[in-house]
């Protein structure tokens, strides 16, 4: 019997036919918005001052709870005073230990006035009667050592030569970092300044010539020679008050030493102390609006609203900052010598390139790589179909820069 061979039927196997999905894309826009929205930081705040270095000492460490306390001591005081910071139109600055670094040398000359005479002393014996005028400035240390036969004319006429010949010789750069910026800051917000000292004439146009401060800077200058009462008396800053023109309680004076924190309060004046000469801890004794470490800290917002965040009132209407550059670029040149202010101009260049653009390479990096974020963006949406069969070698090797074609088979 014959054998048949029969094949069996085969059905042909189907494979489920799922759709095809398509990748649901942001929209462009939205992509381009999150790309180059506004990036927001947290404000920053300024703690208290530190206290300031003092001679042949390491400055002592705060701790956040000391700190803390001294900020709620300055909002008490603002506090106290209504919370209004009120309207500032004139800043009176004092020179020795605010717009120049002279208190050290002043001492050292006064301890060479004394060793002259054979008595013995230390620059720390002059601290006391920082900010008296010289002649209670030598004075007082004389009386305190019982020096008989003391002559406070002789002794302070010895002190401006010793003083002028060895410690400050014109451009000796005993400017303190800032003054001349802040000077030129509060100039250009319209306010009036001046220096009020309780320093002789002599001493002030010569400390302003060693710290490169030229007097045409100042809409005036009020010196000690013509008063009677120096400072704590309130003398000096109303007169100069009234120099300028201004209201004294529309005055605002910086310091660094206690007569004058309270020569200022007995004007009815605010003030603004510095810790370049006394620590924080011995300024608060008198108790100023403000501290600050040294000049180079004093903001023109402390100035004008009483602190960096100009909580305390009101804020004025400043001229239009916009604007002041040039101003600001023809009184230096006025006031300067020709290098310092080219030096001031270029400055006020930088930043600006490419015709006119201002930014930064912070910018730069910033918006390059949004055009590269773009670019690629477009051509994924625009070869997506295509690239659904790249291999993941071909990509590689695509980023990479070799001419082979993405679009081969998948291994």
């Amino acid at each position: 019997m014959a054998l048949r061979l029969t094949t069996p039927s085969v059905s042909p196997i189907s494979f489920p036919n799922y759709p095809r999905k398509t990748p649901n894309f942001p929209p462009l826009s939205r992509v381009v918005f999150l790309l180059l929205r506004p990036r927001t930081y947290p404000a920053k705040t300024l703690a208290p001052p530190l206290p300031a270095r003092r001679s042949g000492g390491a400055v002592p460490r705060v701790s956040p709870p000391q700190q803390e306390q001294r900020v709620e001591e300055e909002i008490a005081r603002e506090e106290a005073n209504g919370g209004e910071w009120g309207k500032v139109s004139a800043v009176l600055f004092d020179m020795d230990g605010v717009l120049c670094n002279s208190e050290e040398p002043s001492r050292m000359a006064a301890v060479d006035v004394f060793a002259e005479m054979g008595v013995s002393v230390t620059v720390e014996d002059f601290v006391p009667f920082m900010g008296t005028g010289e002649a209670n400035f030598l004075g007082g240390v004389a009386s305190a050592k019982g020096v008989i036969g003391f002559d406070p004319e002789a002794a302070k006429k010895r002190f401006f030569e010793i003083y002028l010949d060895k410690y400050a010789k014109p451009n000796s750069g005993i400017g303190f970092p800032g003054a001349l910026e802040l000077i030129m800051e509060c100039k250009r917000a319209g306010l009036k300044v001046a220096v009020a000292s309780s320093a002789d004439r002599i001493k002030v146009d010569a400390n302003l010539a060693a710290a490169g401060l030229p007097a045409s800077l100042f809409d005036a200058i009020v010196s000690a020679d013509a008063f009677e009462n120096l400072k704590p008396a309130p003398d000096i800053f109303l007169a100069a008050s009234k120099i300028l023109n201004v209201d004294p309680s529309e005055c605002l004076v910086i310091e660094d030493a206690l007569a004058g924190v309270q020569a200022a309060k007995a004007a009815r004046m605010r003030c603004v102390a510095v810790t370049t000469t006394l620590t924080y801890e011995e300024l608060q004794q008198a108790s100023p609006s403000l501290i600050r470490k040294d000049i180079g800290n004093v903001l023109l917002n402390d100035i004008l609203y009483g602190g960096p965040s100009g909580r305390n009132g009101r804020m004025q209407n400043p001229q239009n900052i916009s604007s002041l550059g040039k101003s600001s670029s023809e009184q230096l040149n006025g006031a300067l010598s020709t290098d310092f202010a080219q030096e001031i101009n270029a400055e006020s260049e930088k930043g600006h390139f490419l015709g006119g653009l201002q930014g930064s390479r912070r910018d730069i990096l910033r918006y390059g790589s949004l055009g590269i974020a773009v670019s690629s963006l477009i051509f994924t949406i625009s070869n997506w179909k295509a690239m659904q069969y790249a291999s993941p070698k071909g990509l590689l090797n695509f980023f990479k820069g070799n001419n082979r074609s993405i679009l081969g088979q998948n291994e």
